[in-house]
This record gives C-alpha cells, structure tokens and sequence, in this order.
C-alpha cells in the first residue's frame, strides 16, 4: 500500500507517499509516450514502471487514456512534460549549461534530451528516489547526455548547501525547473523556495514553474478523482490529494519573481496550455475548473 498520510519530516521511497506520485506521473508519460500525437518521448517511463514492480502503476499504464480509465484525466501531464522539455532546449539554445531540477523525481531529461556538450544536469529529490533512479538506469544500459549529478536532499532542509557542495557555480545562469512540486509544500516553503532560487541565480538565468493560482478547491478534486477511479482500479484507495497543502495565504510566485526583477510570461492554464499545442483534450470537460487553479510560467532574469 502506498500511504499517502503526511507527517513533518516524513519520507519516502519509489512507491511510498509523494514517491508514489513519481510513478504515476512515469505511467503518464508511458501513456503519452504511445499516443500517434504525443507531445513528447520517454523512452525510460515504462523502465522505471517495471523496475519498480508496482503492479497498480504498470496497470494504470496498461489501461491507456481511454474515456473511464484511471489515466483519462492525465493528457495535461504529457502537455507539462513538453512544457518544460521546451523550456530546457530554449536555455540551452540561449547559452545557459547549468541545469537544476528540484524534485525530479523520475525525470529522464538528462539522458532523452539533446543537451549540448558541457551541460550539467544537477537532479534533487529523496536518497531513495534518486537510488532508484539511477540504478535502474544504469542497470538498462542508459547514459546520461549531459553532465549529471545526483544531489539527495530533502527539499526541506539546507538544499542550498548540497547543491553548492555538489559543484554548482553560483556565477553561472542557471535554468530551474519547479514541476510538480509546489502543492506538496507549505506556503511557507514554498516562499524560501523561490527566495533561494533568487539567491542562487545569476544573470541570466531562468525559471519554468508549475505554481497553484489560488486555493485549491479538494472537495472538487476528489470527486473528480473518484469519477474516474472505477470499480477494479489499480490505485485502490491511494488517496493523492491528501498529500496537497492548501494554506489559504499562498503567494503567487510570479508575482515574487516579478518585484525581485525577473521578466515573468505567462503560458496559461493546463487548458490553455494544451491549446497552444493543438491539445483539445488535455482535460476531460468536468475538470477544467478545477485545472484553472493550476498556472504554468516561466521567468528570466536579464544577463546585465
């Protein structure tokens, strides 16, 4: 059972807690993967799948997006992986070779991107998480097209600190990737977050980020969740939205950005989003509502 009831200072591994969600998020991309339009390629997403031997996330995969299957309400997460592969290639087009991915989870850009010689990739997430990750991997046969380094940190603590000890130039712009991440933090670390981010970040570095716009409505949510969660579904009674945090004074991170300097654009909603894609469908109808609470923006800071 992946429980999904969290404690201060709790862990987690592939298939526990917020580590489930990196497996649901790699059957999404498994699924977007085998589309005849997909928005982008993962070849590892059905690797990690297997290696992790949780049946519910290879059957959620299995099952396919099709109307009534666990995976209908997903078409966003493949529209949010082109969202920041895009931003990853524009960076590295622009110069920038530092690249650091908070909680990346089971993030493949490293090894299925084309990033340019000299590129380094620094991925932040659990010790457990990032083990997984690279033994299996390594155990597949796959390398790395970039610089990679590993820095196993809890978001919680003195991040920073590791990401410095792990050879990060504070000199260098930077690319900063926050995907998937915010609504598994309080309002309060998410504001250190981002002024860590800005203290960290050279001119011309840049940021892509999926923020929450305003309170995140969870009635709403698990009742969508559980339309789509049928009798036989793989999830069982994983419950993801008790893993949210939903403090009422959250701060727009744009916003922040913005009065720190940062030129802030806007790419919309998961909906709008997935309509400068061609997308129709990124969202099943009786979600879109509740998809307008989700935001996606990327920022840069001049070079001088």
């Amino acid at each position: 059972m992946a429980s999904s009831t969290r404690t201060d200072g709790d862990t987690w591994t592939i298939t526990t807690s917020v580590g489930f969600t990196a497996l649901l998020v790699a059957a999404a991309r498994a699924v977007e993967t085998e589309r005849p339009d997909a928005l982008a390629q993962d070849p590892y997403a059905r690797v990690f799948l297997e290696a992790a031997g949780d049946q519910r996330a290879v059957a959620l995969a299995d099952a396919g997006d099709g109307a009534g299957n666990p995976m209908a309400a997903t078409r966003h997460l493949g529209v949010r992986t082109r969202f920041f592969d895009d931003f990853v290639r524009d960076a590295v087009a622009a110069g920038v070779r530092q690249v650091v991915i908070l909680a990346a989870g089971l993030d493949a850009r490293a090894y299925r991107l084309d990033l340019p010689a000299g590129t380094v990739v620094y991925e932040l997430d659990q010790p457990k998480v990032l083990a997984f990750k690279e033994e299996t991997l390594a155990a597949h046969g796959a390398s790395p097209a970039a610089g990679l380094r590993h820095v196993p940190v809890d978001l919680r603590d003195d991040w920073p600190a590791a990401l410095r000890s792990a050879g990060f130039d504070g000199a260098a712009p930077t690319a900063w990737l926050v995907e998937g991440l915010l609504p598994y933090l309080p309002a309060a670390a998410q504001a250190l977050l981002f002024e860590r981010i800005v203290e960290l970040s050279a001119p011309g570095s840049r940021v892509a980020v999926e923020g929450q716009i305003g309170s995140l409505d969870l009635g709403r949510f698990r009742a969508i969740t559980d339309r789509y969660s049928q009798k036989g579904n793989p999830l069982g009674d994983f419950d993801v939205t008790a893993l949210f945090v939903t403090d009422e004074d959250r701060a727009d991170p744009a916003e922040y950005l913005a009065a720190q300097g940062w030129t802030v654009t806007r790419a919309g909603n998961p909906v709008e989003l997935g309509r400068s894609y061609g997308v129709r469908d990124t969202v099943p109808a009786d979600a879109e509502l509740l998809s307008g609470t989700i935001g996606y923006f990327t920022a840069a800071l001049p070079a001088g």
